[in-house]
Order: C-alpha cells, then sequence, then structure tokens
C-alpha cells in the first residue's frame, strides 16, 4: 500500500486580492446604505432628545425620541398631539410642545387658568398644571386657516404660543410628531394623546 498523501491546494493560504469590481460593489453597497439612513433621517423619522423640563410630567429631560416626521404629509396634525418645531431666533433650536388649539378655532386662557376653545373648557387628563401666567391668550386669539395654538404640559415653566417669541405655528413649520420614547428603558413607550374622551367645539360667542 502506498504511504496516505496530503494533497493541499498551493494557493489556500494566500489572501485573494480585491479586484476592482469587487471594490466598485462595496463602495455601491456602502452608498445604498447611506442613502437610505438619510432617507429615514431627512423623511422619516430621526432621534431626538428632550432637553429642559417645559413638558414635564410626560416627558422629562434627557429622554430620548423617535420623531415621526411623515404622517404630516398625508394628514393633518390632532388636538393633544406633542410636535417638534424649529425655534425662529436661534439655529440649530428645536421645540417640543402639545398642540391645543387647531386652525380656525379660537383660544382664550380666563384668569383662573382654564383653556376654552371656541367657548368650549379644554378638557385635559395628562397633568397639566394650572396656568398662572395666560399670556398673549388673556384675550382670545382666532387661529387662521393654516395655524396651531401649542403649550407645553409644564405650563408654567414653557416658552410656547402664549408669547410672542414662539407665536402660532404654521403646518409647514412642524418637523414631526413625537412617536415614542426609547430612553430611558423603563419608560418605553409611544406618546399618541393620552386624551380619550370626546371635545365638541362651537363657534366662539
Amino acid at each position: 500500500m502506498g504511504k496516505n498523501r496530503e494533497v493541499k491546494d498551493k494557493d489556500s493560504d494566500e489572501a485573494t486580492p480585491y479586484t476592482a469590481k469587487d471594490l466598485f460593489g462595496l463602495i455601491f453597497y456602502l452608498a445604498i446604505i447611506f442613502v437610505i439612513i438619510f432617507c429615514i433621517i431627512k423623511f422619516v423619522g430621526q432621534r431626538t432628545i428632550v432637553d429642559g423640563s417645559s413638558m414635564e410630567t410626560t416627558l422629562q429631560n434627557g429622554d430620548n425620541l423617535i420623531i415621526d416626521k411623515i404622517s404630516y404629509r398625508f394628514k393633518d396634525p390632532k388636538r393633544y398631539d406633542i410636535i417638534v418645531f424649529p425655534y425662529k431666533y436661534q439655529k440649530n433650536t428645536d421645540y417640543i410642545k402639545r398642540i391645543i388649539g387647531l386652525p380656525g378655532e379660537t383660544v382664550y386662557i380666563d384668569s383662573n387658568g382654564k383653556i376654552y376653545i371656541n367657548g368650549v373648557v379644554l378638557e385635559e387628563d395628562y397633568g397639566a398644571a394650572k396656568i398662572e401666567d395666560a399670556g398673549m391668550a388673556s384675550s382670545p386669539i382666532t387661529l387662521g386657516d393654516d395655524e396651531y395654538f401649542v403649550m407645553g404640559d409644564n405650563r408654567n415653566h414653557s416658552e410656547d404660543s402664549r408669547f410672542s417669541d414662539v407665536g402660532l405655528i404654521k403646518k409647514s413649520d412642524i418637523i414631526g410628531r413625537a412617536w415614542v420614547r426609547i430612553y430611558p428603558f423603563n419608560r418605553i413607550c409611544t406618546l399618541g394623546p393620552k386624551h380619550h374622551g370626546s371635545f365638541t367645539v362651537k363657534s366662539y360667542e
């Protein structure tokens, strides 16, 4: 019997060099991934971090959120939605507030801190604090066809539509809707409106 002989491919230990075609394929693949990520961030959703206390207790300083940037391309914002929009007096600064008044409505805050929409007291069940400063809404404010009145849930520590530096928000100014909190992990949840009752308004008298 002959001795067993080990047959070995002489090239098996040698690294196969990348060809120009392989390199082009890798670059093309990375470019596709980059475009997909860019489109998601630009048009669909993005991660943002809450800075400040104006939305307490709903949102806390340091909360990490995913912002839905596509829904409002197909439908209008709703009352109680939490939205993100740019602060017009400072670059690279966004505000996060809750929609209180919708286009065409009249918003008024009385001396007891109650909010009226077209003469009807607004029902809220997300722990909003009593309003101490009604700002411009101490007199009735009628919203235009594309204007929204927004407020922070922490009413007495929030710069919002009551004050001229924020004012009324147009739909075109809205970056997106706060969709889900992803951090802290023990507080992960969706951020849809907590108010489940009906709210009917009438013409302001």
